[in-house]
């Protein structure tokens, strides 16, 4: 796609309205030729038509015979009334623009229209990015990509990425810019490029109409120098005025004259500050704009109770880690790069039917039963389980990641034990069975013993009320974001009334939905307010299969659904990450961390925990049911952690990784070698310098595989007459790549490249 340069344009149709109202006070005198009449009612006369009584020269003027005049602007008084311009489809937009795109702010995104008028006539097209104030902030000149279909695009950027985090100074400025933004296309007649386009072949065949276009064209020229829309200074109404006194010059030849407006200078003039005739709205197409780590973000879960614990020599006994000592599960997120820790749920556990290790159905003395059943007599959902410390000390844990720059997202898993305090105190909020009894969770021929499932037909209203205050009080205690436990289980509509009641007074708060369950459900539930979801990345393996999910992770999709790769889980152990050893936990990495501006993974990762249960996608002995005893010092033996650490220095240093809006499959000859690249032109990068990076991975975590990789080097902006320098990013070594390149990549070696273009 062919990025055009960023107009100075800033007015909306309603100023240019406001304008054309002006113009049509001034009586136009003399016009007897080609003379229009206006079919608006509300339009006397159009822009610009008005004489220009200081003008030098009779062609300059607006008043002669042959003056042209311009296409008006229509006011538009129904959503469903055409423009003078027609403009359709606005993307991003869909369910008829119920539910507004998000993006975050800075981030990179791309918008589409349609632009057309009858006949021949040329068109332009503007994209206006307005605040939630309804002032214009931002806008784009737009580029025909598809004259076949009347297809407009540009590349756009709300506002500037900032990594304030919500509690530090200066983040009450980015939260001003947060909430519900517009945008709108504005379609426009470019008479300019007409007229030049049916000059240009008038002079060329010496037409006997040659005189009549040119002196067309200096009245153009002399309109657009007085055009308060274009945005013009003074030098270049300078410019435009004594192009068009060259124009309106009989002395000279024609094609002289017209030299005058076909020139680099006046081309450039055409591109940055247009004349814009007949300006038509497009309908507002809302864009939600959010904080930092709404998009980009690098998760690291780890269980606080194994944090830190231990095997008591005497007793042979595991004494489980509490919120003090998981300060160590901190410093190794911040180690290697992440930005959001993630903690499973930290309230009481239920006793009734617990469950023992691996699942089991009978708890032994020790076994601490899972933190998904929670509440016990020692409280419920706002209550730090006592084995992990109390509500200070969770305030304390809280502090130092902040401290640490790192976010708290807490597990808000919506389920009760028999012995949560709701089941006295709510009976009516659990589903019953005919003899009276409450229902355990189950989902055949899975059976959830230790959870009782909640009834939201009874008393949905009660049940958001407590929530939202359960939440309330997390975030008065430094959460800012929730990952939301099985959220497709509850209804969608709950979800919305909770995640909007929250929001409205803490827009900085995120939610991740773990929701591994029907597209329709996962993009209802991104409609409802979760800002990233959990996604189906962990069981797309293959080249055929990951290039299709790449291509609908980062694409129009995911201005409502942020998929975020997780390459394992507690819940999640594929049979590839099983089988590939080393190789496949670095292959799966590469892929999280580059495929998707939001990542996560979960701790244990680095020391290749990979033996899955017998007949189930899950870890053995999984740490949902048991205490971990875990020796870090091993992680150094894998290389994983530096892998990581690696990957997220790349990731910071990169905004081209940062968007959900740039990604681009590239051409590989090989089944097991997959290509990639990212690209952020340097109008969004911050640093003036566009970025680009090319992802190359081989899946085959036993054997070297060998490709042509094809890199269309134009649609990046390279070089298209000599080669590129390329820098690996994971090795620091530098190649030189072209069209065609040929890559090699052993496991034992270097399963992937992460090659930056050096500009």
């Amino acid at each position: 796609m062919t990025e055009t340069s960023s107009t100075q344009v800033t007015s909306a149709a309603a100023e240019i309205a406001a304008e054309e109202a002006e113009k049509n006070s001034t009586t136009r005198k003399g016009a007897t030729r080609r003379k229009a009449k206006s079919t608006s009612t509300t339009t006397k006369k159009a822009a610009g038509t008005r004489k220009h009584r200081n003008s030098k020269s009779k062609a300059v003027a607006a008043d002669t015979p042959d003056a042209l005049i311009p296409a008006p602007v229509l006011e538009i008084t129904d959503p469903s009334q055409f423009g003078r311009i027609n403009v359709l489809d606005v993307t991003p937009n869909e369910e008829c623009g119920v539910y507004p795109a998000r993006v975050e702010l800075g981030e990179q995104f791309t918008v589409t229209a349609q632009v057309f008028i009858e006949g021949r006539a040329k068109v332009g097209a503007t994209a206006v990015l307005h605040t939630p104030r309804g002032r214009a902030a931002a806008s784009r000149t737009m580029t025909c990509v598809n004259p076949g279909l009347d297809r407009w695009t540009c590349e756009m950027q709300v506002g500037e990425h900032s990594d304030v985090l919500p509690w530090e100074d200066g983040f009450a400025a980015v939260k001003r810019q947060l909430g519900n933004w517009s945008l709108v296309v504005e379609g426009w007649e470019d008479s300019f490029a007409t007229w030049l386009h049916d000059a240009k072949i008038k002079v060329k065949v010496h037409d006997s109409d040659v005189e009549n276009a040119l002196d067309e064209g200096a009245e153009l020229l002399g309109r657009w120098a007085k055009t308060r829309d274009a945005g013009l200074n003074a030098d270049q109404k300078k410019e435009l005025q004594a192009a068009a006194e060259t124009l309106a010059n009989k002395e000279l030849t024609p094609v002289e004259r017209l030299a005058a407006a076909d020139n680099d200078e006046i081309a450039a003039l055409h591109e940055s500050n247009p004349l814009r005739d007949g300006v038509s709205p497009s309908r507002p197409v809302h864009l939600l704009v959010q904080r930092s780590k709404s998009t980009f973000a690098a998760w690291y879960q780890f269980f606080p109770r194994s944090e830190g614990a231990y095997v008591d020599q005497e007793t042979g006994k595991i004494v489980q880690g509490t919120l003090k000592t998981s300060v160590s599960g901190l410093e190794r997120a911040k180690a290697e790069g992440f930005d959001i820790v993630y903690l499973p749920p930290i309230f009481p556990i239920g006793v009734t039917n617990r469950k023992g290790r691996n699942n089991t159905l009978v708890a032994g003395p020790d076994d601490p039963g899972s933190p998904f059943g929670i509440g016990s007599a020692e409280g419920g959902h706002d209550t730090v389980d006592p084995l992990l410390g109390t509500m200070d000390d969770f305030k304390a844990l809280v502090a130092k990641a902040h401290e640490l720059g790192l976010e708290i997202a807490l597990d808000f898993a919506l389920q009760c034990s028999p012995d949560h305090p709701w089941v006295k105190e709510h009976p009516n909020w659990f589903r019953h069975k005919p003899d009276g009894t409450i229902a355990f969770a189950e989902n055949p021929p899975k059976k959830y013993q230790d959870i009782y499932p909640i009834d939201f037909n009874a008393d949905m209203e009660g049940i958001e009320k407590e929530v939202v205050r359960l939440m309330t009080l997390w975030i008065d205690a430094g959460v800012t974001v929730f990952r939301v436990d099985n959220p497709h289980t509850k209804p969608v509509r709950f979800w919305q009334d909770v995640i909007a009641t929250i929001t409205k007074k803490h827009p900085e708060v995120l939610f991740l939905a773990e929701a591994f369950t029907r597209p329709g459900m996962m993009r209802a539930l991104s409609y409802a307010g979760f800002t990233q979801s959990h996604c189906y990345f962990p069981w797309r393996n293959t080249k055929e299969e990951l290039e299709e999910y790449l291509g609908e992770t980062n694409s129009d999709d995911a201005f409502y659904q942020h998929n975020t790769f997780w390459p394992t889980t507690p819940d999640i152990l594929t049979a590839y990450v099983r089988d590939n050893g080393i190789a496949g936990h670095a292959v799966r990495a590469v892929l999280a961390a580059m495929g998707s501006p939001s990542w996560g993974i979960y701790n244990g990762f680095e020391l290749i925990e990979n033996r899955q249960r017998p007949g189930f996608e899950e870890q053995i002995d999984n740490e949902k049911y048991e205490i971990k005893v875990r020796d870090w010092s091993k992680a150094d033996e894998y290389g994983i952690a530096e892998m990581l650490t690696s990957l997220n220095r790349i990731r910071r240093e990169h905004p081209a990784t940062h968007s959900y809006h740039n990604l681009t499959v590239l051409r590989s000859s090989d089944p097991n070698i997959l290509a990639f690249a990212r690209h952020t032109p340097a109008e969004f990068t911050g640093t003036g310098k566009p970025d680009t990076l090319i992802v190359v991975v081989n899946l085959d975590g036993h054997d070297a595989h060998q490709s042509l990789i094809h890199l269309e080097l134009g649609d990046f902006g390279l070089p298209t007459d000599k080669g590129v320098a390329l820098k690996d990013e994971l090795t620091g070594r530098e190649f030189t790549w072209s069209w065609d390149n040929f890559v090699s990549l052993a496991p034992w070696a270097d399963v992937a490249h992460v090659l930056s273009v050096q500009y």
